[in-house]
């Protein structure tokens, strides 16, 4: 493995890259991963960054902002500092002709409204290159690349391709009806969908210099690790999702170095088996969901997704890390959690090590 670059926010970067290294080959050297950040002693963190202020902020402000919050944060463990550059859930659909929507009601989210009437006259499907928010974003990565190397990382935008693309330029309840009534126009739009996955990746990857800065890429951030998805299939059946999205997530898959699969919800457990199965989605982070327990009430999905070959991300507290952590296998786990102060962060560590 190439030595990573320094990082000035993380001293400790090459005993990070290590643990990565070895969690992605399904090894364990002393511990498993533990992500887990606290205010910095004697600092005040400045409040995070929205999605409104991403869109219409100005840019050398949020990065000044970004540099802000990783000087005042510790990263301890795992962590490594990096952030977000994304406008919203569906800023691809965007890019490719619907309307970005806001509402106060909303909290910190938006949303795309759907444009697409009838697909023969939709597809196919293509980012618009001149787009004001793509434009945007490349410039974004671009500043951010410069004014951020040495100090932290630039994670991926939000990847909504594959289904979930399709779902916000044509609807929910209108795309359900046309995986049934309209499946080859379906698979057609999904090759498009599938197509664009690799050019926002590449232009994203260019942009954001990830392949100049010399960063370890086995870390946790857009140096090769992506968060893929599709919160759609939770709304269709096992054989749609074996037919659809499934293929497209091991593609995208093998464009990335590194795959954590985003699981959202209790209604896409149907699709347990076929993400068990499934090639090149390394880690399943299951989002148990509000109102719907914590992972200490799924302990039993968690193990059977381990048993089955893949690794988990989890998240809580430092105390149900612990308890967690006497449940799960070490080498095919994900820890995250925040913790009160540096010592606090570095305790939990040592912990880990202790009981591993």
């Amino acid at each position: 493995m190439p030595a990573p670059a320094p990082l000035a926010y993380k001293p400790d970067l090459d005993e990070a890259a290590r643990h990565w290294e070895a969690y992605y080959a399904g090894e364990i050297i002393d511990r498993p991963i533990v992500v887990v950040t606290a205010p910095r002693d004697g600092m005040r963190c400045p409040r995070p960054i929205n999605y409104y202020e991403r869109v219409h902020g100005d840019i050398d402000d949020l990065i000044n902002r970004a540099l802000d919050i990783a000087r005042s944060t510790y990263w301890a463990g795992d962590a490594v500092p990096a952030t977000m550059l994304s406008f919203g859930p569906d800023e691809i659909a965007v890019m490719c002709g619907a309307s970005l929507e806001w509402s106060g009601d909303s909290g910190d989210t938006n949303w795309s409204a759907p444009y697409v009437e009838d697909w023969r006259d939709a597809l196919p499907l293509r980012v618009n290159q001149q787009h004001p928010l793509w434009l945007r974003m490349l410039e974004y990565y671009r500043r951010a690349a410069d004014r951020m190397a040495g100090k932290l990382l630039l994670n991926s935008p939000d990847l909504h391709t594959n289904m979930d693309l399709l779902s916000a330029i044509r609807g929910r309840q209108r795309l359900c009806l046309d995986l049934i009534e309209q499946p080859v126009m379906i698979d057609a739009a999904m090759d498009d969908a599938r197509a664009l996955f690799r050019t926002v990746w590449n232009a994203v990857r260019r942009a954001g210099k990830m392949d100049e800065l010399g960063y370890c890429n086995t870390i946790y951030s857009m140096e090769g690790t992506a968060f893929l998805q599709c919160d759609y299939a939770a709304m269709i059946s096992p054989a749609m999702f074996q037919r659809w999205v499934l293929p497209a997530l091991e593609e995208e898959a093998g464009i990335v170095k590194h795959c954590v699969y985003h699981w959202d919800g209790p209604s896409a457990l149907v699709h347990t088996e076929a993400l068990i199965r499934s090639h090149g989605l390394h880690t399943l982070s299951f989002v148990p969901g509000d109102g719907h327990g914590t992972h200490l009430d799924y302990i039993a999905l968690l193990k059977h997704v381990q048993e089955g070959g893949k690794a988990v991300h989890v998240w809580g507290t430092p105390e149900e890390m612990k308890q967690l952590h006497r449940e799960l296998q070490p080498e095919k786990v994900m820890y995250c959690t925040t913790a009160s102060c540096e010592a606090e962060a570095d305790a939990l560590v040592t912990w880990f090590v202790e009981h591993s």
